[in-house]
């Protein structure tokens, strides 16, 4: 989680010595440099240098002058540093990023690169501010950092907290796990003591918690232990968001799509498990294996006649039914 914390407070950035030396240039335009750098490499996946340099005097920051060697290696440390992206080079003296993985869809790396590229697209383009409309994402910024250092320093947490319908607040001291970012909105896996009345009381130890309805958080003196076993990708592998139910079976669900839907769900999968089974007339079946919890549920309510439960009989009849309910 270090780059997190990092990109949460731009301040290393500033502060860094190893960038003053870099360059005598504001740290705004060297960050806009290293985003540049890594995502035309990702997107060549293996380039030369001169060709790098080439696409580097098109930009707005190079003022048309070349990428020297020099320049590029200061940056390529710099990125390795900041973002924990190395980047190589092969035998034919073309550079790539070694890791690729580090960049999947669902990395933090890549949804700092994903967010910090867009900003560079857009503050290039400051004459269209009224044109490109954007979707807010409550930023959260400090209880994401209160968490971050919770999480870096393995320390609990006393969180107060509010469910939505409640009049009055809860407060708990928890384990902080891991934190996810679904639908735009920020969440907090938590772990409860071992010895919590909450853990006694109930099998599952785990609770979610999102960022908006946290009243205040205050980290502790109380250090633990994270579960040397436990993976969040594996955790909220067999779900669709966020919402979590270990006593819903893991469900093989063959949905059926029809028009556009038909490629919005191949190129948007709904889960990673998510498969191709047959294409007809006008329709294309795919398969995904997960537990459907009601966001699942919802989601498949909101595409409307658009997609089809095909099997199992019961989550078809569920959809059924809370379509009816809907029309009531």
């Amino acid at each position: 989680m270090d780059c997190v914390s990092k990109f949460l407070s731009l301040r290393f950035f500033v502060n860094s010595e190893k960038v003053r030396i870099f360059a005598p240039m504001k740290a705004s335009l060297l960050f806009k440099q290293y985003v540049w750098l890594v995502d035309t490499i990702r997107r060549c996946r293996r380039i030369t240098l001169a060709d790098l340099s080439d696409r580097w005097e098109h930009t707005e920051f190079s003022e048309g002058t070349p990428l020297s060697r020099t320049t590029f290696n200061r940056h390529r440390a710099a990125v390795e540093e900041i973002f924990g992206i190395v980047i190589g080079c092969d035998a034919d003296n073309k550079y790539y990023i070694v890791d690729r993985d580090l960049l999947r869809s669902d990395s933090v790396q890549e949804w700092m690169l994903s967010t910090l590229t867009v900003s560079n697209i857009v503050g290039e383009a400051r004459g269209l501010h009224d044109r490109i409309l954007l979707e807010s994402i409550p930023t959260e910024g400090e209880q994401l950092k209160q968490v971050v250092e919770a999480m870096q320093r393995s320390v609990r947490i006393k969180v107060t907290y509010r469910r939505y319908g409640q009049q009055e607040d809860s407060e708990w001291t928890m384990e902080p796990y891991c934190i996810k970012l679904f639908r735009r909105r920020w969440y907090l896996l938590c772990h409860f003591p071992e010895d919590d009345a909450h853990t006694i009381k109930h099998s599952n130890a785990f609770i979610v918690l999102s960022f908006d309805r946290i009243t205040s958080i205050t980290l502790t003196d109380e250090t633990f232990t994270l579960d040397p076993y436990f993976s969040a990708e594996d955790f909220f592998a067999e779900y669709f968001g966020v919402m979590t139910d270990s006593r819903i079976p893991l469900t093989r669900i063959v949905l059926r799509a029809y028009g556009n839907e038909r490629y919005a769900l191949r190129d948007l999968p709904l889960h990673p498990s998510q498969q191709m089974l047959e294409e007809g007339d006008g329709y294309v079946d795919f398969e995904v294996r997960l537990r459907p919890t009601t966001d699942f549920l919802a989601h498949l309510l909101s595409r409307g006649r658009w997609v089809e439960v095909i099997s199992p009989d019961d989550i078809a009849q569920k959809i059924k039914e809370l379509h009816q309910e809907a029309i009531k």
